[in-house]
């Protein structure tokens, strides 16, 4: 099976059999302000082997599975949660549910394909019970994770969904409506904070100014923007 299309929740979950060669978990920083050195992995499989053995934060003790990503490993956009729920938490993929089936739609409307145009993960990769907001420690013991996925994912944009996302990962602590659909420049990549799937779920119009009709904009903004790119490295 191609890299690309590797399913990450075969290589991660309780079934998979002997770690990647050289994996060792005693490597796996357990204290939160110790950091995991970029380059640290060589393959997403490695990472999610790390994933699934982590304890640097309390969400390890109540997981069912890290919930690493999905998609495309050469992906040109990549799209970051906030942290897994229950759908994810039992399966171990990430966007599954109902705000996940309407992320397919939203990408479908402007031809986006989940499996070759996009990569799709979480700032938590454990799911908080109740699915509360993941604490600013919790986010902070997996950031190196997700930095590492950034690194080898290499997309050329990054969309963030929802405030804590974006606060998250660029440190950007204003409100999700004031800031999304700009373009944000975060270590020499661009990123685009957008409305959560699942907010849209609790408001339904369809009305100019809503919140679907935002989201449609956005994702015009981020379509054109990719084939803009790929239009100037032909």
């Amino acid at each position: 099976m191609p890299e690309e299309q590797i399913n990450l929740f075969e290589l991660s979950g309780p079934q998979a059999s002997a770690p990647p060669a050289g994996f060792d978990p005693d490597l796996i920083p357990t204290d939160v302000k110790v950091p995991v050195p970029s380059g640290t992995y060589q393959t997403m499989a490695d990472l999610a082997q790390h994933c699934n053995q982590c304890h640097r934060c309390g969400l390890g003790a109540t997981r069912t599975h890290a919930v690493v990503g999905r998609g495309n490993l050469q992906a040109p956009i990549m799209i970051v949660g906030e942290a897994p729920g229950q759908n994810e938490d039992e399966t171990g993929l990430p966007f599954v549910g109902r705000a996940g089936q309407l992320l397919e739609k939203i990408l479908e409307s402007v031809k986006l394909d989940s499996e070759k145009d996009v990569f799709i993960c979480n700032i938590n990769k454990c799911r908080p019970p109740g699915n509360r907001t993941p604490s600013i420690e919790e986010a902070e013991a997996c950031k190196p994770y997700l930095l590492e996925q950034i690194r080898m994912v290499d997309p050329k944009l990054i969309l963030l969904t929802g405030a804590t996302a974006v606060k998250s990962l660029t440190g950007d602590k204003r409100g999700i409506t004031k800031i999304r659909g700009d373009w944000l420049e975060w270590e020499g990549r661009l990123c685009m904070p957008i409305l959560h799937p699942a907010y849209l779920l609790r408001n339904q119009s369809r009305q100019p100014g809503s919140p679907k009709w935002l989201m449609w904009q956005d994702i015009q903004k981020v379509r054109a923007k990719l084939d803009e790119i790929l239009t100037g490295s032909a």
